[in-house]
């Protein structure tokens, strides 16, 4: 059996549920005890006391990991999410918008978690303006900011789903950026320690396989059908929106090909970090990055 603990619940993970969902782990033949989490840093401390045995989570905590402690063994060993999920979403239509074109607004940023706007400042940068320039609401929920936009007390806010399929259905907001539009970001993997790795690497080769089926089931499958699938899962989200917003970042590729995690993907992220202060060494990929039971369940494919 794996001990297998969430991230906390948000919808773009929504291929880890519904490899339970569809029953993958079973087709493999693997046992996957699933616990809820609320809270990233307690399941990535779970994860390095032993208390579970793979987390799904950002490769962003991998890199801290490794950063802070050289010796760690916490690695990623299947990609899933493979770009990013999270919008721009204005008050007014910005239908030639650039991240250069934030200055002037005040932007309701992630307080949640670190990783989007570590990326979203690493774009405003590459697109030549210094992120320090932004005018943001830093300690807003996304659910706040929401309301904020909706109020006009911001004139564009970060979101993820489904808070930004509620904005752009209603009419209260209009998409200016889809961050998954920069091309591939290691966003969310399954993640591990080598000495697990070591010990079930049969049962983890298992998982792998069982991802690999969920996400070619995710690809080929339309929203409505993924949203009846596993709408035990998000209960208040209503059906279209969860559908809709499903179908929004299966038309991103959000959703990896494959469970190989790109080096493309990983350098980015990685460089973003470097930009925002978060990273104070390169971390090498094979440091992070286990690919060996992906290319494994790739090649059986063959």
């Amino acid at each position: 059996m794996i001990t297998l603990s969430e991230n906390f619940r948000a919808l773009f993970y929504t291929p880890f549920y519904a490899a339970h969902a569809t029953g993958a782990y079973e087709r493999e033949g693997v046992d996957v005890e699933f616990r809820l989490s609320s809270d990233p840093s307690r399941t990535a401390a779970a994860l390095r006391s032993g208390d579970v045995e793979v987390m799904w989570g950002g490769p962003l905590r991998v890199l801290l990991t490794h950063d802070a402690d050289p010796a760690s063994d916490v690695v990623c060993f299947c990609d899933v999410v493979a770009r990013d999920p999270f919008f721009v979403i204005g008050r007014e239509p910005r239908p030639n918008f650039r991240p250069a074109d934030l200055p002037p607004v005040l932007l309701g940023t992630v307080s949640e978690v670190p990783t989007p706007w570590l990326c979203l400042q690493d774009d405003i940068r590459r697109d030549g303006i210094d992120p320090a320039s932004i005018k943001r609401v830093t300690n807003l929920t996304m659910a706040e900011n929401v309301a904020a936009l909706r109020d006009g007390r911001v004139d564009a806010v970060q979101v993820f789903q489904p808070y930004a399929e509620d904005l752009l259905a209603s009419g209260d907001g209009h998409l200016w950026y889809a961050a998954a539009d920069r091309g591939l970001t290691a966003y969310t993997t399954l993640v591990t320690r080598r000495s697990v790795l070591d010990r079930k690497r049969d049962e983890l080769l298992r998982m792998v396989r069982a991802m690999a089926r969920t996400l070619r089931w995710i690809r080929a499958t339309p929203g409505a059908e993924i949203q009846r699938a596993l709408s035990s899962y998000f209960p208040n989200v209503p059906a279209e929106i969860y559908a809709a917003a499903i179908d929004r970042y299966r038309a991103l590729e959000l959703y990896g090909p494959d469970p190989m995690t790109r080096r493309e993907g990983f350098d980015r992220l990685a460089a973003a970090m470097r930009s925002g202060g978060a990273l104070h060494r390169d971390i090498p990929f094979e440091a992070c990055v286990d690919n060996s039971l992906a290319e494994q369940v790739l090649a059986e494919r063959e």
